[in-house]
């Protein structure tokens, strides 16, 4: 009898901590600034109002002076641990296909795969984006040329992004010409919500419509440094 109450508690306290974990809400913060060469990307996940915290900043990418590869360095912070994580990455033509072919393995054995995805995304509130560009070419005409073309992509963004996901507020988007100059230069920031519940639900329902067997993903180590 004693062990069937501990295992009952033991039952009783897993599933209060599935339901907890269920209406989790989680935040990501992301902010992207691009200046001439130079890259900053950062990506923070927040949930328990900020007690638990996973952050990665990429400040450098760039084309790799040796090789057709692009590479990515990036820090990682995660609630608990002093020290940073460091890490460099090295992405060529290959990976890239092997990704693609990756999403197309994933869809052939999913059924319904983009309905899944696209009920998800309806969960997602996007907040606060904040899109701001500098863009000059040197020439007034052509530069005004680029200028009403970034408008029509930005648009078309933010239009999509309201077709899949929950906008909280309407989006501050800018766009500067310089045409007097050559300028190039962006900032994006923005904050996504969601309930884990949400993720887990749509995690169930790959499993569920998975069929014949196993993926025959392609896979790369792409990591050539790293250090804590």
């Amino acid at each position: 009898m004693k062990v069937l109450f501990i295992l009952a508690i033991i039952i009783g306290a897993f599933l209060l901590l599935l339901l907890f974990s269920f209406f989790l809400k989680l935040t990501i913060h992301i902010r992207y600034y691009h200046k001439k060469d130079n890259d900053d990307l950062k990506i923070e996940v927040r949930a328990l109002f900020g007690i638990i915290r996973y952050k990665k900043t990429i400040p450098l990418i760039k084309i790799d002076e040796d090789s057709p590869t692009l590479v990515i360095e990036e820090e990682t912070e995660i609630t608990g641990k002093k020290e940073k994580i460091e890490d460099t990455k090295q992405f060529s033509g290959s990976d890239l296909l092997n990704f693609l072919s990756n999403s197309q393995e994933l869809l052939n054995h999913v059924v319904h795969f983009h309905r899944i995805v696209r009920l998800f995304l309806a969960k997602l509130t996007i907040k606060n984006i904040e899109w701001s560009s500098i863009v000059g070419l040197g020439d007034a005409a052509h530069t005004g040329m680029i200028s009403g073309a970034i408008w029509s992509v930005k648009g078309s963004i933010i239009g999509m992004i309201s077709n899949y996901m929950k906008l909280h507020d309407m989006p501050k988007i800018n766009i500067y010409p310089q045409f007097q100059g050559v300028a190039s230069e962006t900032l994006f920031s923005c904050m996504i919500q969601f309930r884990l519940g949400h993720a887990m639900m749509a995690g169930i329902k790959l499993v569920k419509y998975w069929k014949d067997g196993f993926p025959n993903f392609k896979t790369k180590e792409t990591s050539i440094q790293s250090k804590q």
